[in-house]
């Protein structure tokens, strides 16, 4: 199945085919021998890498006519010499593994589910899906999956996106072996672009964060994406790393339009930089008519000052004039 979407989610099984044999007797007679059989009553996903130390959970599907039968989880090459781990109807049948393995079954989605916890290189191996079919002669239905537990980094999800100025995070997951080495977040092909975590398990810089839990796994915060952002990364611990890409989208950006008389009609006042405008032309035009009533006025006066003369002589003033000397004896006093 590809392009699965939202809706898709439910139970699935196979149904029954019937096969026709067809057959050429001796009078050239063609018959059809029909057989009716039931193919991959149970189904489980294909084999499975795992880093060490982490978790893993597995489904196992039925057909809806094994809902009342015992389901169980076996590890083993071989499946009629499997060992238990786990079973529906015995959930402590296999003490040895109390706590690791668990099983659940659902009937209503003719599903069971068994998780194994904190796995190890020795948990690698066949595993087995099975429907105890309760007969001597009547083979359990089952469905087989490899584990391969290995050591090294991987990401939750390979490929993560944002918008534009936007945030996202990458989830990193390491190996028990690499507990105590070094995280770094790399620019793909560039070591030197490496930003790596203090002894606290922790890198701060401004648009990056990464922080490590110290067991199994670190993240890494990207903030205020740019479109430059865009590309390939590395999480790495120890010499392990593995990639994922960043996608940083534009951000979208919407221009309102408003007609002229939808803007009147929802316009209670004159808009406050009309009125700013208005003010400075005021403040113009008054400063303007001062000035030139001020030159006017000085202008007038000037042309004034210009017919004034001092002390007018006119021929024969001078006649009948009478000099005073002060302080001069009486008797030096004469008319002229």
């Amino acid at each position: 199945m590809r392009n699965l979407q939202h809706e898709d989610t439910g139970s699935y099984w196979c149904v029954e085919e019937i096969v026709g044999i067809f057959q050429v007797d001796e009078t050239e007679q063609l018959h059809l021998t029909v057989q009716s059989g039931s193919y991959c009553t149970v189904t489980t996903v294909g084999d499975l890498s795992v880093l060490e130390g982490q978790s893993v959970t597995v489904p196992c599907h039925y057909n809806p006519q094994y809902i009342s039968h015992v389901k169980y989880w076996c590890y083993g090459r071989m499946k009629d010499f499997c060992s238990s781990l786990a079973r529906t109807d015995d959930p402590t049948s296999a003490p040895n593994v109390k706590g690791k393995v668990t099983i659940a079954d659902d009937p209503t989605q003719h599903v069971f589910t068994v998780s194994m916890q904190n796995l190890t290189e020795g948990d690698s191996g066949w595993y087995w899906c099975g429907v105890e079919l309760g007969g001597m002669w009547v083979a359990d239905s089952t469905a087989s999956l490899y584990f391969s537990v290995i050591q090294g980094v991987s990401v939750v999800n390979s490929m993560v996106s944002a918008d534009e100025g936007r945030s996202v995070t990458v989830q990193c997951l390491y190996s028990k072996n690499l507990r105590s080495s070094e995280r770094r977040w790399c620019c793909s092909g560039n070591w030197n672009s490496c930003m790596v975590t203090d002894s606290e398990g922790t890198f701060s810089s401004r648009n990056v964060f990464i922080h490590d839990d110290k067991n199994s796994m670190f993240t890494v915060t990207l903030t205020q994406l740019e479109m430059r952002d865009s590309g390939w990364y590395w999480c790495g611990a120890g010499q392990q790393h593995g990639a994922v890409h960043v996608s940083v989208t534009p951000q979208a950006t919407t221009r309102a339009t408003v007609s002229p008389v939808q803007y009147l009609k929802t316009t209670g006042r004159t808009p406050s930089h009309l009125l700013v405008v208005c003010g400075v032309v005021l403040l113009v035009m008054t400063v303007s008519l001062a000035l030139w009533k001020l030159r006017k006025h000085y202008s007038k006066k000037s042309r004034k000052n210009d017919n004034f003369t001092m002390c007018p002589w006119r021929e024969g003033d001078y006649k009948n004039t009478s000099v005073i000397f002060l302080n001069a004896p009486a008797q030096q006093v004469q008319m002229l």
